[in-house]
């Protein structure tokens, strides 16, 4: 009796860091996998003083460079350039990881109306926001420690040469983001009147602090202004480049601050209010509710906004440093040698570009990949049984779902070509527009592949589908790694869809793998529907 009252009181931690945790393996390992690329990467493509030294001229004090991804230390050693090529990916991502996981979890289990289930149990209001609390720090542990492990099995290598204290600081520095977005969002999320507010309002908040911070790196007289900027603590921290623990300071305040007043707000407002007011009779929005097709745009419309703007991004920064790396790269056998086992043949830019294009394959295949979790977590929290009770068919709604996401591939790879080739046109590269877009859509095929094999395992065995489609995306992004630094056997070559496409500008196309990749993705997500139409729904 005394063991259950026990569990009683601590049910909320238990399920909200069940939850937590889940984000906290997949981020992990995808930081973890990042990290450990980008230090092999780096080994293999400037394998010497020489090579590093060029690479040092051309990037170093770049302002452009610095604004976007912040200062540069030490980009001639493989520790520089790994906190450089890493740090702020890890920062960005962490970021909406942890706005979105604690909003999720608190605001939108209360709109949703599960923590009046929560409350009617042994604990109080500010009890069981005190729980969620722990319960999200939990998934924040397990990125850190994940992401430090891959890290640190990477760093053992004697041509990379990164200790174990140093990779989990990295680790920890990436992971702070999201814990300091964690505590925004649970203070917003008890202030804003509901989740969808609450998001709009963090978001303000991130973009505030990554523009604070851009302002801040665009001029060594403006340096200061890093201590006014979340993200600005974290690049204080220096990981990799000297490791300074003074930032973590302000960092570990504001978590405490923020996660004490929304526990104490939590504690005093009645549920379903909130201290930012809203309008008691919002007008009605009726856009895009007219079919399957439209429903599934409104819902999945905020992350697919986010991740055309992110690689939109990304393109323009592939542009931007194509000319400076590509002349660094040229001067190294050891790039070459990367580009030729990816299937290239060109030197320079092209080949700098074949390169960062195979790479973001495995981007938009990331970005796809959120489209078959979006699907199963519609199901598995019910929503799919007040949708599929109306005449909508199955196989519609499956299929709309992935012609959505289809959709999501083709634009994002055309763009990430469009930016790419403005970034490189304002450098004179000379590459020319139809080229960087064919290279742009050349990355579309893994991710169709993706997106089908992830259509028939949610079909299939919906459980299992977010695992599996995230983890063919890392073990994709493991091989390419391998692939790159060693002479791999092509059967393990072979299991990686991304290493089945040129990369184009360094070589033509291979369209017969585009085609093959496109029709078996067809295949599966058809089998998919079919077998979707003809099983139960499975709740979480």
């Amino acid at each position: 009796m005394e063991r259950e009252e026990r569990r009683a009181t601590r049910t909320v931690f238990v399920t909200t860091a069940r939850r937590a945790a889940r984000g906290g393996v997949l981020w992990g390992v995808i930081f973890g996998a990042l990290v450990a690329s980008s230090a092999t990467t780096y080994v293999a493509a400037f394998p010497n003083a020489a090579s590093r030294a060029v690479l040092l001229v051309t990037i170093q004090g770049n302002r452009g460079f610095e604004a976007l991804f912040g200062t540069i230390h030490g980009i001639d050693t493989v520790a520089g350039y790994t906190a450089y090529k890493t740090l702020y990916s890890m920062i960005i991502l962490g970021a909406i990881w942890g706005l979105l996981t604690s909003t999720r979890l608190l605001r939108g289990e209360e709109d949703a109306g599960r923590w009046e289930l929560y409350l009617s149990g042994r604990t109080t209001r500010g009890g069981a926001a005190a729980q969620a609390a722990a319960g999200l720090g939990v998934g924040v542990v397990i990125l850190w420690f994940l992401t430090g492990l891959i890290a640190a099995g990477a760093g053992a290598d004697p041509k990379v040469h990164i200790g174990v204290g140093a990779a989990f600081f990295l680790a920890a520095a990436g992971a702070a983001s999201g814990a300091m977005f964690m505590a925004i969002g649970m203070l917003i999320g008890q202030l804003a009147a509901n989740r969808h507010e609450a998001n709009l309002i963090g978001a303000a908040v991130l973009a505030g602090s990554y523009l604070v911070r851009m302002v801040a790196d665009s001029a060594p007289e403006l340096g200061w202004l890093r201590w006014a900027s979340p993200f600005g603590w974290i690049e204080e921290l220096h990981p990799l480049t000297g490791s300074d623990v003074i930032a973590f300071v302000p960092i570990v305040v504001l978590v405490l601050i923020f996660g004490s007043v929304a526990v104490a707000v939590a504690s005093r407002r009645d549920l379903g209010a909130g201290a930012i007011a809203g309008r008691d009779a919002p007008p009605p929005h009726t856009l895009l509710l007219g079919g399957e097709a439209g429903l599934t745009l409104r819902l999945t419309r905020p992350a697919i906004l986010a991740w055309l703007a992110a690689l939109a991004v990304t393109g323009l920064v592939f542009g931007l440093v194509a000319e400076a790396a590509g002349s660094a790269m040229q001067m190294t056998n050891g790039f070459q040698q990367v580009i030729q086992r990816l299937g290239g043949a060109a030197a320079g830019v092209a080949s700098y570009l074949g390169f960062v294009f195979v790479l973001a394959a495995g981007l938009v295949a990331i970005a796809v990949a959120g489209q078959i979790a979006a699907a199963r977590n519609e199901e598995a929290a019910g929503h799919l049984d007040n949708l599929l009770v109306r005449p909508v068919a199955r196989w519609r709604w499956l299929g709309f779902r992935l012609l959505v996401g289809a959709a999501l591939v083709v634009v994002a790879s055309a763009l990430v070509g469009v930016t790419a080739w403005i970034g490189a046109a304002s450098q004179h590269t000379g590459v020319t527009f139809i080229e960087l877009v064919k290279a742009g859509l050349n990355v579309s095929p893994p991710a169709i592949f993706v997106l089908g094999i992830g259509g028939l395992v949610f079909g299939l065995w919906p459980r299992a589908a977010i695992g599996a489609v995230y983890g063919l995306v890392v073990w994709s992004f493991l091989v390419e790694t391998l692939s790159a630094i060693f002479d791999s056997n092509h059967w393990l070559r072979d299991t990686s869809p991304v290493l089945h496409i040129a990369p184009v500008p360094a070589t033509d196309p291979n369209w017969a793998a585009a085609a093959w990749l496109i029709g078996l993705g067809l295949v599966a997500a058809l089998t998919g529907m079919a077998a979707f139409g003809r099983r139960d729904l499975v709740g979480a």
